[in-house]
């Protein structure tokens, strides 16, 4: 009997160290970039809005501005917007000090069909947003779009002004990325590459005319191994030389991108990549210590 409940006992210490369990230390209030703001899709249910609550972490938070949008501010923020556009994504968002990047994570993966976080991460450079936690999410399977006018709204909440001209063409951008990902079938993570490494290009190289666009573009499609057809490839050419006009720190921008790619992690941190291998060892010593208590 000594020796079950000795056993027992390292078994429960072991399962504590392993998987310790999850307590909710209230977080403090930042003072100086503000509490979270969270937007909610104007055509939630309130049983969706109550799942959206969960799913975005609200009650771990010490407090939270809490907003909505709807196609009011489709239309403020994209040009020829439909302000009947029904919304349903929702956002979390979480200012962070200089320096710090986009963490972007979509918490219902499953619901979100078309956009991934790293097009919502380019869409957000090119509108200007910077340095902020973005959890998007929906309670039904929706594309994903109108969580970026959300993001605007709740970003321009805090505090900044955001120009339209960049929102509109960050908008662009981002249906251009879903309609490559879904039309031409091309991998969303070639997509998002795609745009990367053209904004990088235009950002070093200061392109002054449409024709110089032109060449970058072209160049990016062929290190790829990217095909578009014409009318796609003219599109691409269009918006960026319409990124080209916009009023960006180049400078600031090309090192925006540069960190882009590695600043998008999971928010709790990397595993140790031996962690997996630690669990499996316990259960095999588990496993062989039980079977020692019948011999």
């Amino acid at each position: 009997m000594r020796r079950f409940i000795t056993t027992l006992a390292a078994i429960l210490l072991t399962f504590g160290v392993l998987f310790p369990q999850n307590i909710h230390a209230e977080k403090a209030i930042d003072e100086k970039l503000g509490v979270p703001i969270v937007v909610y899709g104007a055509n939630l249910s309130e049983a969706e809005k109550e799942t959206m609550k969960k799913s975005l972490g609200v009650d771990q938070e010490a407090e939270v501005e809490e907003i909505m949008v709807d196609g009011s501010d489709l239309v403020k923020y994209i040009k020829n917007g439909n302000s009947q556009a029904r919304m349903y994504s929702s956002a979390k968002i979480t200012r962070q000090d200089a320096g710090k990047g986009l963490v972007i994570s979509i918490v219902t993966e499953e619901n979100i069909t078309e956009v991934t976080a790293d097009m919502y991460a380019n869409a957000m450079l090119t509108a200007g947003i910077e340095d902020a936690i973005v959890e998007v999410a929906a309670p039904k399977k929706v594309s994903g779009h109108s969580a970026l006018v959300g993001i605007y709204k709740a970003y321009e909440v805090t505090g900044e002004t955001l120009d339209t001209e960049r929102t509109d063409v960050a908008n662009d951008e981002l249906n251009l990325a879903t309609k490559f990902a879904k039309d031409s079938g091309i991998e969303q993570e070639q997509v998002t590459t795609l745009l990367t490494e053209i904004k990088k290009q235009i950002a070093e190289q200061n392109p002054a005319t449409k024709e110089e666009v032109e060449r970058i573009v072209k160049e990016q499609l062929s290190k790829l191994n990217i095909e578009l057809n014409e009318a796609d490839r003219q599109l691409l050419i269009d918006l960026m030389d319409r990124i080209r006009n916009l009023d960006i720190d180049f400078t600031k921008f090309s090192d925006q991108l540069n960190d882009m790619a590695s600043k998008i992690k999971d928010k709790i941190g990397d595993i140790d990549p031996g962690f997996w291998e630690k669990v499996k060892q316990f259960f095999a010593d588990l496993f062989e210590s039980i079977q020692s208590w019948f011999k």
